[in-house]
């Protein structure tokens, strides 16, 4: 299995861009982008297809930026589909005008039109990403965004030698849109993907995969770090490099305690940052992701390759491939999860809110909708609080900021309507499931504790939940029904993980703290695709503060509208 040395992509173009970027001046600066939606015929697997693309990309250009700049990024959409963008766990302080998700935050640009996202870099650094945030378009336009830290501020870690970005993904041969109306339609989950992706290259596991494959040159003895992104639709999934371990310094753009591990696990949302050191006999090694679900669901199980090369190695050299965890090796992932730890330093403090003023407790389940056209006679609805979101047909921001009425109501229940044994014997009625637009109005400041409960409506299943305009401290989490007496007292309030996206476990739950510091409206929902298309989905009013900074910006002149 040879790869010719031609389809070898080195780490130059990453380590150019990154080498040009850090030469800029010390202070702060304004970083422009331009981004061009455009359809391109693009082939993987031995199929051809037009998909939507970023300046012809796929992956994505990534956005660079240094803590404390404003960058701007003008979205022009020369598309049949209306488009939106995502800057996924930046947290757009007072201004939810550039967070991006369609009908929550703004209206969609439309064929033919431009919006300019215009947001400052503050208090953040690390690797976070963009991507789509309408339909399932995210299959296709998605890339990364590295934030340096302040000039003069080191990591809190040995400096590697050189970054390279790995960007997880996924890939479907025919168009996704169609595969996803077609099961909607039916009442059915569409198809799943037909390969998953590094860096947009299924890998030599695959058929056609001569062009497709991703690889990056070590030299021995020097360290790197891997600015890893899941960016699938779909799937948690496991990643690993034969022969190597990692070391764990941060996830979701924050500083972790370091931890040596064999593999890690990252969901739909998630990044993480490892530092590998090529200390390996000289050889060809695979870089390997691979999905994990201990449910009885089917994802596409299909193993996607890179290859890790050692300088002045042969491409005939054949590589050797990783010991993934099993894929449904539930103790691995509760293991892994559990290691997550803040820095919780000096310059790096985990400032856990410990004292709590509002307690949200919410159900996680699925449903079925009577569909006489459909092929069972039923559709698969998904909700929170046994609330199936409904989408508005304006922006949630606009209708709040512009206090335009019959658009949402702020009523969604703090806790379930009925309570029962929520990860017991299944069940297969949907409890009653209602339809709305209702959001939860909280308080500016208060600090929030939210428990996430999976349930067994129909089937349990693991669900990473993104909290847009936030990050959060992941304070607890188990295995079957939380106990509000006895679970807290297990909490972390000294160095839980920071993250913007977390998992909750099949038939467990987690719960979460973090300080309504940001006016706005937020929308918080499961970073799976199909399941925010059924409805897994809810946003948070949070109300302007007293004070002059405390209040949602005025909204640009060129906001979309629908």
């Amino acid at each position: 299995m040879a790869i010719n040395g031609d389809f070898v992509s080195k780490t130059t173009l990453f380590l150019v861009g990154f080498i040009a970027f850090i030469s800029f001046p010390a202070e702060a600066a304004v970083r422009k982008y331009q981004f061009d939606i455009q359809v391109k015929n693009v082939s993987r697997l031995c199929h051809a297809k037009p998909i939507v693309t970023v300046n012809g990309r796929f992956p994505g250009p990534t956005i660079y930026a240094r803590e404390g700049d404003r960058v701007i990024v003008n979205v022009t959409n020369h598309a049949k589909y209306n488009m939106s963008i995502h800057w996924h766990g930046l947290k757009q302080y007072r201004n939810g005008w550039a967070d991006g998700p369609a009908y929550i935050t703004q209206c969609p640009i439309k064929t033919g039109n431009s919006y300019a996202y215009d947001f400052n870099v503050t208090g953040q650094r690390g690797t976070l990403w963009w991507h789509a945030h309408i339909l399932w378009l995210r299959a296709t336009v998605y890339g990364a965004i590295v934030i340096m830290p302040k000039q003069g501020m080191p990591y809190p870690f040995p400096k590697p030698n050189m970054e390279q970005l790995v960007v997880l993904g996924e890939w479907w041969h025919k168009d996704v849109e169609e595969i996803v109306k077609q099961g909607n339609d039916m009442g059915l989950p569409p198809n799943m993907s037909d390969a998953h992706t590094i860096n947009g290259k299924p890998g030599p596991l695959f058929p056609c995969s001569e062009k497709h494959t991703f690889a990056m040159e070590v030299e021995s003895g020097k360290t790197y770090l891997l600015r890893i992104i899941n960016a699938a639709l779909n799937d948690e999934l496991f990643f690993a490099i034969a022969g190597h371990n990692m070391t764990v310094v941060e996830v979701d753009a924050v500083y972790t305690k370091p931890f040596v591990t064999r593999a890690i696990l990252i969901a739909p949302g998630q990044t993480t940052n490892i530092l590998i050191q090529a200390n390996q006999s000289p050889g060809r090694y695979f870089m390997a992701a691979r999905p994990f679900m201990d449910a009885p669901i089917p994802v596409d199980n299909k193993t996607a390759t890179g290859i890790f090369q050692y300088k002045g190695i042969p491409n005939t050299v054949l590589p050797t491939l990783p010991q993934l965890p099993a894929s449904n090796d539930t103790d691995f992932a509760l293991s892994y999860n559990k290691k997550l730890k803040s820095l919780n330093s000096a310059n790096f403090p985990a400032n856990v809110p410990l004292k709590v003023n509002r307690k949200l407790f919410y159900t996680v389940g699925f449903g079925k909708d009577s569909c006489p056209t459909c092929v069972n006679g039923t559709r698969i609805l998904a909700s929170l609080n046994n609330i199936s979101f409904v989408m508005p047909k304006i922006g949630l921001l606009q209708a709040h900021y512009f206090n335009i009425s019959g658009v949402f109501r702020t009523d969604f229940p703090d806790k379930p309507p009925k309570p029962f044994n929520y990860t017991g014997a299944p069940l297969t009625a949907n409890l009653g499931t209602a339809h709305g637009t209702r959001l939860s109005k909280i308080a500016f400041n208060s600090a929030v504790e939210l428990v996430l409960q999976d349930t067994n409506l129909l089937t349990v299943e693991s669900h990473p939940f993104h909290l847009h305009g936030y990050n959060f401290f992941v304070v607890g989490t188990g295995i079957g029904n939380f106990d509000p007496v006895k679970d807290p007292a297990k909490y972390n309030l000294v160095d839980p993980v920071e993250r913007n996206t977390v998992g909750v476990p099949t038939g467990g739950w987690t719960a979460i703290r973090f300080r309504a510091d940001n006016p706005g409206v937020w929308f918080m929902h499961c970073h799976l695709e199909l399941h925010t298309g059924w409805g897994l989905k809810m946003a948070f009013v949070v109300e302007d503060g007293k004070g002059a900074d405390q209040s949602i910006l005025p909204p640009p002149k060129d906001l979309p509208r629908c």
